[in-house]
């Protein structure tokens, strides 16, 4: 296992078009003792109910959701390396559902104060979960988005969690 530290919230330099949009991450969840990852490329940071928090976006269809609505917490996992692309891409395609994607994409979690995250991260986003809301057609006020986004009408939830911690190696 990687050692990792604190990293300090205010020292933090961060763009999160460039980190979630172009590079992607990973969503790491855990409930009942088991594990998933999924990538993601949807979500941001910020501030919500005088917290700092970050947003994440999970489809109805996805395992990682089942794991975060029974936990508490989640982490979001970024990598530095290109050659993490493929290995993001993979967490995104296969389903957990069908496999253990954590040993096919050859990661290992770790945990910090029992959060989840993956042991090959370069830096880490530990969340406690505030909020849980699904998205429905009938919000949108633009209903091209729906046709676009959800025709087959796999939505997300959205999921907002505080910044408890920050992590890197």
């Amino acid at each position: 296992m990687h050692t990792f530290q604190p990293y300090p919230m205010n020292m933090l330099e961060f763009n999160p078009f460039q980190k979630i949009g172009s590079e992607w991450a990973a969503v790491t969840a855990e409930a009942d003792g088991k594990a998933n990852a999924m990538t993601v490329s949807w979500g941001g940071v910020g501030v919500m109910w005088g917290k700092n928090v970050a947003t994440i976006y999970i489809r109805d269809s996805r395992y990682t959701k089942e794991l975060i609505d029974a936990s508490d917490t989640f982490s979001i996992n970024f990598f530095e390396d290109d050659h993490m692309h493929s290995t993001l891409n993979y967490l995104g395609k296969v389903s957990g559902h069908n496999e253990d994607k954590i040993a096919g994409a050859r990661l290992h979690i770790n945990h910090m104060t029992g959060t989840p995250f993956l042991d090959e991260a370069k830096f880490v986003i530990l969340c406690k979960k505030l909020s849980a809301t699904r998205i429905t057609a009938d919000q949108f006020i633009d209903p091209t988005i729906a046709d676009k986004w959800y025709a087959d009408g796999d939505m997300h939830t959205m999921y907002i969690g505080e910044i408890t911690d920050v992590l890197a190696r």
